[in-house]
């Protein structure tokens, strides 16, 4: 159930016998054609649907996370490292001063993994909370889901176009991109970035079919949410 849902005497009863709660994170940054929001609309999208069956609330999604690399390119919000370390935990003391002490964080961007290490050493300061970090595209089941579509995958490619990151003025880019070299891209300033990504795709095919889609997102589905029964 999505916290947009729920005022706070629902919140404050469902605490009193479950203390589970979903907390997404995004990132507003280029993909190439998509939406600029896509890490943000992924990362909320496959947290409702997993915790939607087991009623337990998701907050919304934090929409920036680390994206300097991409700075170059209009519209991109990337916030400085200290930045996002205190803005995780003031999240975290805040959900944990609501009564929630299992907190399962579902990234949908690459940039935010330093979150990980972030949640890890909260827990140091709050033995009565546990945090766990997903991943969601990089989990075990979703990533063998992708090298089993496409081994191609890269970021702005196919694997982050689903019909809700499309946008309805855009007409579908077709066709594939040769692989940008990953090494060079992590080692350059942003207007060289810029520069090396042309349209933002670092390589591979620009769209799949949207049954091959569907398939990948129902595993994701899946996987989060067994993350939040077993637990």
């Amino acid at each position: 159930m999505r916290i947009a849902d729920m005022d706070w005497r629902m919140v404050e009863d469902w605490v009193r016998h479950d203390d589970r709660c979903v907390l997404p994170l995004g990132g507003t940054e280029q993909h190439a054609g998509l939406s600029l929001a896509t890490g943000a609309i992924l990362a909320e999208r496959i947290a409702v649907e997993a915790a939607e069956p087991l009623s337990i609330p998701v907050f919304p999604v934090i929409p920036f996370g680390l994206s300097p690399a991409f700075s170059g390119f209009p519209g991109t919000v990337s916030l400085r490292v200290a930045t996002y370390a205190a803005l995780i935990r003031d999240v975290l003391d805040s959900l944990k001063g609501s009564g929630f002490r299992r907190i399962l964080i579902v990234s949908g961007h690459g940039g935010n993994q330093p979150a990980a290490s972030i949640a890890r050493e909260w827990m140091m300061d709050h033995a009565d909370a546990r945090v766990r970090f997903h991943a969601w595209q990089c989990a075990p089941l979703t990533a063998a889901a992708v090298r089993r579509i496409d081994p191609n995958s890269f970021h702005a490619s196919w694997v982050d176009n689903y019909p809700w990151t499309r946008l309805a003025d855009r007409p579908p880019q077709e066709g594939k991109k040769a692989e940008v070299d990953a090494d060079r891209l992590h080692t350059l300033p942003p207007f060289e970035v810029r520069l090396l990504l042309e349209d933002g795709s670092a390589g591979g095919r620009y769209q799949r079919d949207d049954a091959e889609m569907l398939e990948l997102w129902n595993v994701a589905v899946r996987e989060t949410r067994a993350l939040l029964e077993d637990w």
